[in-house]
């Protein structure tokens, strides 16, 4: 006798249990996060603002203190370490990189941990780039023009935008989302 073939053949052995092709539990699905996008993006838009406005009062843009940074870059490193270049380099330069993680804020993930944890340490970065200066100034503001202002604006919207990533947990449902 030929042994059957079809769905006999395939059945559980008897007193086996089969389980279900569906899930009851809440699983975590992939979504953006557009509100910490949000935020990053401004904060790139901000420290390109900076570029075209006035650090300080006796007119020097924050183009011309980058250019003048990575001039010093050039020549020695630590040149703009110690004339203090190193600032607005590091603003315009953390602008960029949190525009650019905030592009990736816009990918579907189940957490963005991983990028918010970089955007935290780009704005830590920017932060520290931003207090130097008042600190050396003791918090005077009528030193700094409104480049410095916007510059500060890249530090807060970026600290906001990776703490809100890295904050984020996944989102449940028991259905896929809609």
């Amino acid at each position: 006798m030929q042994p059957a073939v079809g769905p006999q053949s395939q059945a559980a052995p008897a007193g086996a249990a089969t389980a279900p092709q569906y899930r009851s539990n809440p699983v975590a699905f992939r979504r953006p996060d557009v509100l910490a996008g949000l935020l990053l993006l401004l904060a790139g838009v901000a420290a390109g603002v900076s570029l075209v406005l006035d650090w300080l009062p006796d007119g020097r843009t924050g183009t011309d203190l980058v250019r003048t940074g990575v001039d010093q870059v050039r020549t020695s490193f630590s040149d703009v370490v110690d004339s203090g270049f190193w600032q607005p380099l590091l603003v315009v330069l953390g602008g960029g990189a949190l525009a650019l993680l905030g592009l990736l804020m816009f990918l579907p993930a189940r957490r963005h941990r991983l990028l918010g944890l970089l955007a935290l340490l780009v704005a830590g970065g920017v932060v520290a780039a931003v207090l130097v200066p008042l600190v050396q100034e003791r918090f005077r503001m009528d030193t700094f023009d409104l480049g410095f202002y916007v510059a500060i604006a890249v530090a807060v919207l970026g600290l906001l935008g990776a703490l809100k990533a890295l904050l984020t947990g996944p989102k449940y449902a028991t259905a896929g989302p809609t």
